[in-house]
């Protein structure tokens, strides 16, 4: 009898099996690979447009700051018709943040025809009863508008004259009354050439 085949049919069986394929197991490796990159690539996308919206959003801001002249003084109009004249610190879309503040004043003669003399004041902020710091937060959307001021302005040199006088800042002498004395003072020494700021006499008609 023949031997020869029957134990040579386990090899041929052996080397026909199939074997294990690494070409399936590469394919889910780049398919994990390609994933984490798109997702990467994904989150850089969403940092660059926020970092994009952010920078437009102060870029807006940065525009306006930018006509502010750091050198001069402001006037801030609201909407309740109150104006505040000082400097501009920060401007936003949020507030206005204001300095070195002064403000009109006016009294009435006390006549009682139709024609009323007032007296106009630029007063100092910080010697009211409630003593406030000489800051002042506002928010944006009581703000109209502001602008710069020139120096030959009658607001401006009324200023300069109340600190030509009080080079130490201003000094409250009686904590229960405005700065409208020393303010007043300031604006009379300023002279003829700043009546809007001054003790200036104006009429209304009746």
């Amino acid at each position: 009898m023949d031997f020869t085949n029957r134990g040579a049919q386990p090899a041929a069986a052996g080397a026909g099996a199939p074997q294990p394929s690494g070409g399936s197991r590469r394919s889910k490796t780049n398919k994990e690979r390609w994933g984490r990159i798109g997702f990467v690539l994904a989150v850089v996308v969403v940092v660059a447009l926020l970092v994009g919206l952010i920078l437009s959003i102060s870029g807006d801001n940065r525009s306006e700051s930018k006509y502010v002249k750091a050198d001069k003084l402001q006037a801030v109009f609201l909407n309740t018709g109150q104006v505040y004249f000082g400097n501009i610190k920060s401007i936003n879309d949020k507030n206005v943040v204001l300095s070195n503040i002064y403000y009109l004043q006016t009294s009435s003669n006390g006549s009682t025809s139709t024609n009323t003399n007032s007296n106009v004041s630029l007063v100092k902020l910080g010697c009211e009863l409630h003593e406030p710091y000489d800051q002042m937060v506002i928010n944006r959307d009581q703000v109209t508008f502001w602008e710069n001021l020139q120096d030959n302005g009658q607001v401006a040199k009324a200023v300069s004259a109340f600190e030509k006088q009080n080079p130490q800042g201003q000094k409250c002498a009686d904590q229960s009354s405005s700065a409208s004395t020393n303010s007043s003072n300031a604006t009379q020494n300023a002279g003829s050439s700043t009546p809007a700021a001054t003790n200036s006499t104006t009429k209304t008609n009746p």
